[in-house]
């Protein structure tokens, strides 16, 4: 990883600490401060890709002679940033997990440069997949046990957002991805048949659909490309010739209504086992108006809405410090809470958390664990851990924060040890 994927005023920053001889201990927390609208419970996601960063961060060559053309920058200070590498901890809420508002998902602890110089580093992958994952569940959620594939790589938001969108979305719940590189560099079930031009290229449906499914025999053949119910009935007489596919696709209409024709075709013609797959601009919303009237649907394929979490698609999460040398920091706004100390947040069986200081015992599971010593991981972010961790984390919700619509507020406490310590710092700093 570049050293130059930060933002300018990290390095300006970093220059001004050393001037200044301040190289203690920091903590930085990543927190985001309000749930979006609609959501009651975001997924925490993006971990690995942040690590993975933290252990690949240096300043190469290239990137050194880069940064000694800027004139913010001292020629000496560019020049030892070649020794530059991450060393210090990491501890952070496991990938999977739900969290609420204000909870630290990320919890940095290096000297004061590096632990400001990695910044963009560590929120930027963590807020991206977090913000997808979110999306994703709620969807696996709406599809009530009904298969749902990531199909969005090609509205994504850049090459590499959608490997981390196909990510995300596996972690939370997602069967798989349409995205190959996804699968391969992840271990994702791939899934993936035919488009409308593949149809359109042969002289008739007919055609396309025989020579579709002689190729591939237990394939999804695409049927709307010209009219459903038509493509419906030529897939029937494919499957009359060379024996049943998997599944009949739809891609576009009244999906509640063409499910319902196809179902019954395929059942009066004896291919019962045959499923059918929908797609077609759905989001959870859509999908869940289709579960609740009962559509013969078997698997949805999602795209655009899932990847870009298209109605919420940002969290206002940052990354604070929270103390230096030894002593809490905060700052004085109304608005933008920095809740000061090493923190640890505890999900009790009550059904709330608590976000305390990291030396208190208020009762519950701790959430954030030790992921890196020295700038070295712990251990492997292992994919199917997070997945499972996701579908034990969610379904211990209470069914109200789940709700698609007006979800109802998780209770969050802060410790008053913790409140204390922000009313004396405000007190001194005002």
């Amino acid at each position: 990883m570049s050293g130059l994927m930060m933002d300018l005023y990290e390095l300006t920053m970093a220059q001004a600490y050393e001037r200044e001889g301040l190289d203690g201990a920091a903590v930085f927390e990543l927190y985001f401060r309000r749930m979006p609208a609609g959501r009651g419970y975001v997924i925490a996601a993006g971990l690995d890709a942040a690590l993975a960063a933290l252990e690949g961060f240096r300043f190469s060559d290239t990137d050194r002679r880069y940064l000694s053309f800027l004139e913010q920058l001292d020629p000496e200070f560019v020049a030892r940033l070649s020794d530059v590498h991450f060393s210090g901890d990491v501890w952070a809420v496991p990938e999977g997990t739900a969290v609420f508002e204000n909870e630290p998902l990320v919890q940095v602890v290096a000297p004061l440069a590096q632990a400001q110089l990695v910044e963009t580093l560590v929120l930027n992958p963590v807020h991206f997949q977090s913000t997808i994952a979110s999306k994703a569940a709620r969807v696996v959620d709406a599809a009530a046990g009904r298969t749902v594939v990531d199909f969005g790589a090609r509205r994504a938001h850049g090459l590499d957002a959608a490997l981390g969108a196909a990510r995300a979305a596996y972690i939370a719940g997602a069967a798989g991805t349409s995205n190959l590189l996804a699968g391969e560099r992840h271990s994702i079930p791939v899934f993936g048949t035919m488009a409308h031009s593949y149809v359109q290229a042969h002289a008739t449906e007919e055609g396309a659909l025989r020579a579709f499914a002689g190729v591939f025999p237990n394939t999804t053949l695409l049927v709307d490309t010209y009219d459903t119910e038509r493509g419906v009935q030529r897939a029937i007489e494919v499957m009359n010739e060379l024996g049943p596919v998997a599944a009949l696709r739809l891609d576009s209409g009244d999906l509640l209504q063409l499910s319902r024709g196809a179902r019954r075709a395929l059942d009066e013609a004896g291919y019962r086992s045959v499923e059918i797959f929908a797609s077609s601009g759905l989001d959870e919303h859509a999908i869940a108006e289709l579960v609740r009237a009962d559509a013969p649907i078997d698997g949805f394929g999602v795209g655009t809405a899932l990847t870009t979490s298209e109605d919420a698609p940002a969290l206002d999460m940052a990354y604070k410090l929270v103390e230096y040398a030894g002593r809490g920091r905060t700052k004085l706004s109304s608005e933008k809470v920095v809740l000061p100390g090493r923190k640890q947040v505890f999900r009790q069986r009550s059904g709330r958390d608590v976000i305390a200081q990291s030396d208190e015992s208020p009762g519950g599971i701790p959430l954030l664990q030790a992921v890196m010593r020295d700038g070295r991981r712990t251990e492997r972010v292992r994919l199917e851990d997070a997945r499972q961790r996701a579908a034990l984390s969610i379904g211990a919700l209470p069914a109200a924060v789940r709700r698609l619509r007006a979800p109802a507020h998780y209770p969050v406490d802060v410790s008053a040890r913790t409140n204390a310590a922000l009313s004396e710092l405000r007190r001194e700093l005002s």
